[in-house]
């Protein structure tokens, strides 16, 4: 494999194998409270109970039974050629939120990958993980993720992925620099590059989304190199060649 593509072994005593208990009594509070869609799988991961105490629709989206799927799997049933993107960023999500002394609670990152049914078909998800529940302390308590089937998903060399929370812009930074070495594209660099393929310039980007030029020019400035094209038309071109855009 590819040691770009290697993915770091899983410390067990972070993210265990243990199955959520279907009869206990939080599961089927969680089974009764939780909105979930047909193409849609849950999990919620307790790290003061080191375990999965919820799992719903993975049977449905990539094979496993409730009772069986663990965080672990979860994480194992990652594509090969998404699996060190994915690592990086569940790392560098958790870095952050321990440098935060509050508001944890309000981070969350998308995701768009590809997970691996266990038939061994390749399934297109998009994925929400973020935090659930916090202690007294402030510390990370619950995770929650919702992985959601979108078969229109096309999924190429571009890994694609936003962040959210209070502290958005530097959330987004320290996810930057941990993803660089793959080819990615963030939330706010696509949404200053859809502006672009409709031929705005840097400045009628900025009026649009409330920010200064210089802001749009450091979304799109550094896709030159990291998608190694040279222009503006090179790049929208390699944006939909890549599906990117639309």
């Amino acid at each position: 494999m590819n040691k770009l593509n290697k993915l770091a072994e899983i410390d067990p005593t972070v993210v265990t194998d243990l199955p959520a208990d279907t009869e206990s009594a939080l599961f089927k509070q969680y089974k009764r409270s939780l909105l979930r869609f047909p193409d849609e799988a849950i999990y919620i991961y307790s790290f003061k109970d080191k375990k999965l105490i919820y799992a719903d629709g993975w049977e449905e989206t990539l094979g496993f039974k409730d009772d069986e799927i663990t965080l672990q799997t979860i994480i194992k049933q990652t594509d090969p050629s998404y699996a060190a993107f994915a690592h990086q960023i569940n790392a560098k999500t958790i870095d952050f939120l321990l440098s935060r002394k509050t508001g944890i609670k309000n981070y969350s990152f998308t995701v768009e990958i590809k997970k691996i049914h266990k038939n061994g078909t390749m399934v297109p998800m998009e994925a929400k993980i973020g935090i659930l529940s916090v202690d007294e302390n402030e510390l990370v308590n619950e995770v929650i993720g919702r992985f959601r089937v979108n078969q229109n998903l096309h999924l190429g060399i571009v890994m694609r992925y936003d962040v959210h929370g209070p502290d958005k812009e530097e959330f987004e930074k320290v996810i930057n620099k941990a993803v660089q070495k793959f080819l990615t594209i963030s939330g706010k660099e696509k949404e200053a590059l859809v502006y672009v393929a409709k031929g705005y310039s840097f400045k009628e980007i900025a009026d649009e989304l409330g920010v200064s030029s210089s802001a749009i020019e450091k979304r799109i400035q550094p896709l030159y190199k990291r998608f190694n094209v040279k222009n503006l038309t090179h790049l929208v071109s390699f944006a939909y060649e890549n599906h990117i855009l639309p």
